[in-house]
């Protein structure tokens, strides 16, 4: 019997062994998770987005009257002085050519001036005449006067017809430039537009200065060629006035105002420290590289860092521009960590090796942490990037 309760002890416990190992293979095993620690840290809101560096004031100059452009002798980043430095010539413009009949036109008129200036080269040699003529006989009259060999009155009707016939001179005269400077009016219709140009030293052209001082940015119109009045032919501005200009969606525009600090990068240069100056109060549609119509607005910001900080930015550079929101020291927690269940926010906290479930109020948030402003404390541990397999009570170990 000794033996046989030996065997049967013996097997009982082999049973109860397998039993027990079997259970313990075939238990839950807790879900091994990533875990981060609820900490005071450094929260940084802000919006950002490509813009471009610009030179404040740019003066664009055009061309004040149509006329012939003469080539543009400065170069784009060449020094300026206003009121001093030429920036270029202006030739007014010259005779177009004329069609048969504008042209017989006008030669018949010059035929007709031709004939209207002989008629009064005429009239002007009989009243000169008639000048030399009263003037000899008013000398005549004034010795036989003087020898009492004729009356007083013959002697003023002599006087009278002199001054008379001086008085008609000078009216043929005038006639006479008259007719003459019609005539070259009327031939100046006939002068072509070949030998009307004049490039010498003797060019009677419009010159154009700069405006302000600065350097030349652009020129628009270099090679010689007829321009319309308006065509704009050279921009100039200070260089070392510049600002950035960024566009931002309507609805990262609206929070922000004027005075909120930012940041400059991706100009090839060190971050440089800017401030918003102005929020332009009308928004503009532009398509975006998926071809999708957003609203844009344009946030203009003004450079703190001194001129040398960013002397190699020039006007039209592109730059990468986040304009700070907050900046505060607060309980954070990754944003990786938290969800929405409704209307709030919640995370899993690691609570003696189990995922608990608690409702959070967030405060600012940035794309990597957010403000905790209840429902954690420091120090605590919280669940990241939740499986669908995370459950409050679920048993849970660091990864």
């Amino acid at each position: 019997m000794g033996s046989k309760s030996f065997r049967y002890a013996l097997w009982g416990g082999a049973v109860i062994a397998i039993i027990a190992a079997l259970a313990y293979a075939f238990r839950a095993q807790p879900l091994a998770v990533d875990l981060a620690h609820i900490e005071t840290k450094r929260i940084l809101v802000s919006v950002a987005d490509e813009g471009k560096a610009e030179v404040r004031e740019v003066y664009r100059v055009s061309a004040p009257l149509a006329g012939r452009l003469l080539r543009v002798q400065g170069e784009v980043g060449d020094p300026v002085v206003a009121g001093e430095t030429e920036l270029a010539r202006i030739e007014p413009s010259v005779p177009v050519f004329l069609d048969a009949r504008t042209e017989s036109e006008i030669r018949a008129a010059v035929e007709a001036a031709k004939a209207s200036y002989d008629m009064a080269k005429a009239e002007w040699d009989h009243a000169n005449a008639e000048r030399e003529f009263t003037t000899n006989e008013v000398k005549r009259s004034r010795s036989l006067f003087a020898t009492g060999t004729i009356s007083k009155q013959r002697l003023d009707e002599a006087e009278r017809a002199y001054r008379v016939a001086a008085a008609d001179l000078l009216t043929a005269q005038a006639r006479l430039d008259q007719r003459m400077h019609e005539l070259e009016v009327v031939e100046a219709k006939l002068v072509s537009p070949v030998n009307s140009s004049n490039h010498g030293p003797e060019c009677d052209c419009l010159v154009l200065r700069a405006p302000v001082d600065g350097e030349i940015l652009q020129i628009i119109e270099e090679s010689e060629k007829p321009v319309v009045a308006g065509t704009g032919i050279v921009e100039v501005g200070d260089p070392r006035n510049l600002q950035i200009v960024v566009d931002l969606l309507s609805e990262d525009a609206v929070q922000v105002k004027p005075g909120l600090p930012a940041v400059v990068e991706g100009w090839g240069g060190p971050p440089l420290e800017a401030v918003v100056r102005r929020i332009e109060p009308y928004g503009y549609t532009k398509v975006s590289a998926l071809g999708i119509d957003e609203q844009r607005v344009d946030v203009l910001l003004d450079l703190v860092d001194p001129p040398e900080a960013w002397s190699r930015l020039g006007h039209g550079y592109r730059v990468d521009v986040s304009i700070i929101l907050e900046d505060i020291e607060a309980l954070s927690v990754p944003i990786g960590a938290v969800f929405r269940i409704g209307q709030e926010w919640a995370t899993f906290v690691f609570e003696d090796g189990r995922a608990r479930q608690r409702t959070l109020k967030l405060g600012a948030r940035n794309a990597d942490k957010a403000q905790v402003v209840e429902g954690l404390a420091e120090n605590d541990r919280v669940v990241l990037h939740p499986s669908d397999q995370i459950a409050d009570g679920v048993r849970i170990v660091s990864r």
